[in-house]
């Protein structure tokens, strides 16, 4: 799949213009890339970049290195599905099944992992797994919409069995979050999600409490 840069809102030409210059072709071939050294390009603004971020983060992909805080944004959180999306969102639920998807994984140690998540996210959550986009498995659904205008459908919890790393979404920004991280193991965040390289590297306890509390809690973050 590949994302046309002229299809996200706010990133300009000559932006555009840097980051294919650069070797950037799409939106995809961001993934992975230090942040500084796309804000070094002419033309590539911090704007721009907060744009292209977030794009990737709703592809369960991201910039690294060290990301600003993007501008403050509200946004109203409702539980369900409302099939309301600004036209850039690509991310969606899709008709694969998650089940094949992990077990089409490319190594077994992968395989290993996403079917230990997904029995650890089904039994806490009591939800099927839908597959979001390529590469992402959610559980329950919720719809956001900020003051800008921008609205889209997502799911509460979830995660992606990534090469690099296991990518988990929906378990931080919590009110109990920050005690839950200090028990967890070795780690690291992002923006919007959690990154793990394997199981081992946590306690699998805390990891389902994490679960449990991210899924009761009211949707936007507030503890229900």
């Amino acid at each position: 799949m590949s994302t046309a840069y002229e299809s996200i809102p706010g990133v300009g030409r000559p932006a555009r213009e840097a980051l294919r210059a650069a070797g950037y072709p799409d939106l995809e071939s961001l993934d992975g890339v230090d942040y500084a050294d796309l804000a070094a390009l002419h033309g590539v603004g911090k704007r721009g970049l907060e744009r292209l971020h977030a794009a990737l983060l709703e592809q369960g992909m991201g910039l690294t290195g060290e990301v600003p805080d993007p501008e403050p944004r509200h946004a109203t959180f409702t539980s369900g599905h409302t099939g309301e999306y600004a036209e850039d969102i690509k991310t969606r639920p899709t008709e694969r099944s998650a089940a094949r998807y992990v077990e089409e994984l490319d190594t077994p140690r992968r395989v290993e992992h996403g079917r230990l998540l997904l029995e650890i996210f089904g039994r806490v959550t009591g939800e099927e797994p839908v597959m979001w986009g390529p590469s992402m498995i959610g559980y329950g659904q919720v719809h956001y919409r900020y003051d800008t205008g921008r609205e889209g459908d997502t799911f509460r919890v979830g995660f992606s069995p990534r090469k690099e790393k296991i990518s988990l979404y929906g378990l931080t920004g919590l009110p109990e979050s920050a005690e839950q991280l200090a028990r967890l193991g070795k780690y690291t965040t992002g923006k919007a999600c959690l990154y793990i390289n394997k199981p081992e590297d946590v306690d699998l306890e805390v990891l389902e409490e994490m679960i449990e509390y991210a899924w009761n809690a009211e949707p936007g973050g507030g503890a229900g």
